[in-house]
């Protein structure tokens, strides 16, 4: 038995129950849906979607979804597309090679998706327009590229700019910079306005000390840097996690933070406000930059032309405990 017969209704109108559409009384809505639960009856929207020529389907494409950033992207890509009538298909790629990553598009493609959002957080070489988007409309977010796509990203080089005059303005000559891993598209862009900072300060900046994003290397990085020769008054950490890391590092050694050595961070995790001393810390909105990578997508694919615009998320200084005065013996 069909649901029009079972309901007393007619074919259209049970269509029109099933599209979602709102030219039908309240109480037949009801009979309709409660007919479709008793039959099992489940609306074809993939049949739908065909027809109209639209899968209601946003891919996610990104390299590593264990950092903070990619995770909060996500979760902000995942709700703007929800409140936009779509749903998220997510496909990590763990070798961000030239081939994996024009594989993982043409996954998406038979999957169904209307457009893709990519992650792209490290370089992969020169892409093939084609055989990289498979047609598809594409936005880059966390990119550094230069790529003819939208892109949308961290004002990563405003971000370090404030986490380095936080410390000039408290009269720290002598910084540090680890740095997250050379591969990273932010974690260059951060190196890069440490040592134009320092340049432009006429200060010496040191070596870098590159780090793979986590504490533990932080922690290690910590250790070497301050075994290595007198120790500097300040260490800008290109995140969050390898801050707390060089925080533990310096506690070792019996030096206080911020009394002996001032640390800034980036980011602005949940951790940065719960650990002691609280890490004052560069806030990224990774809602925004997901919300706006999913604004501009959804323009795509609905016809609007790719001005291939490059859209910068400011940043902001959050000062807490972790940064003080240089200490004057």
């Amino acid at each position: 038995m069909d649901v029009a017969a079972h309901a007393g209704v007619s074919a259209q109108t049970v269509s029109r129950v099933a599209n979602g559409q709102n030219n039908v009384r309240p109480t037949t809505r009801d009979k309709v849906l409660a007919s479709m639960q008793a039959l099992g009856y489940r609306p074809n929207s993939a049949a739908r979607n065909l027809k109209s020529g639209r899968f209601r389907s946003i891919g996610f494409v990104t390299f590593n979804l264990a950092t903070l950033g990619n995770e909060r992207t996500l979760n902000a890509v995942a709700e703007a597309s929800e409140a936009a009538g779509y749903t998220t298909t997510l496909l990590p790629v763990f070798d961000p090679t030239q081939l994996d990553v024009a594989g993982a598009f043409s996954r998406l493609e038979e999957q169904a998706v209307d457009g893709i959002i990519l992650v792209m957080s490290a370089e992969v070489g020169p892409l093939d327009d084609r055989k990289f988007t498979a047609g598809l409309p594409l936005v880059i977010v966390d990119s550094d590229a230069k790529l003819p796509y939208t892109i949308v990203d961290t004002d990563q080089e405003q971000g370090a700019k404030l986490a380095m005059q936080h410390l000039l303005d408290l009269g720290h000559r002598d910084i540090a910079h680890v740095s997250g891993p050379e591969s990273s598209f932010s974690s260059r862009r951060r190196t890069v306005t440490y040592v134009q900072t320092m340049a432009d300060e006429n200060l010496p900046a040191r070596p870098v000390l590159v780090g793979d994003w986590s504490a533990a290397s932080g922690l290690a990085l910590g250790r070497e840097l301050l075994a290595s020769g007198p120790p500097p008054t300040a260490v800008f950490a290109g995140n969050d996690q390898m801050a707390l890391g060089v925080m533990h590092a310096i506690k070792e050694r019996g030096w206080s933070v911020p009394g002996d050595i001032s640390v800034v961070g980036f980011d602005d995790s949940e951790e940065a406000l719960v650990y002691w001393p609280s890490l004052t810390t560069i806030h990224q909105n990774f809602d925004k930059v997901g919300k706006s990578a999913t604004s501009l997508l959804l323009s795509l694919i609905d016809g609007e032309p790719d001005t291939r615009q490059k859209v910068l998320v400011e940043t902001r200084l959050v000062v807490r405990d972790s940064t003080g005065p240089v200490r004057r013996d």
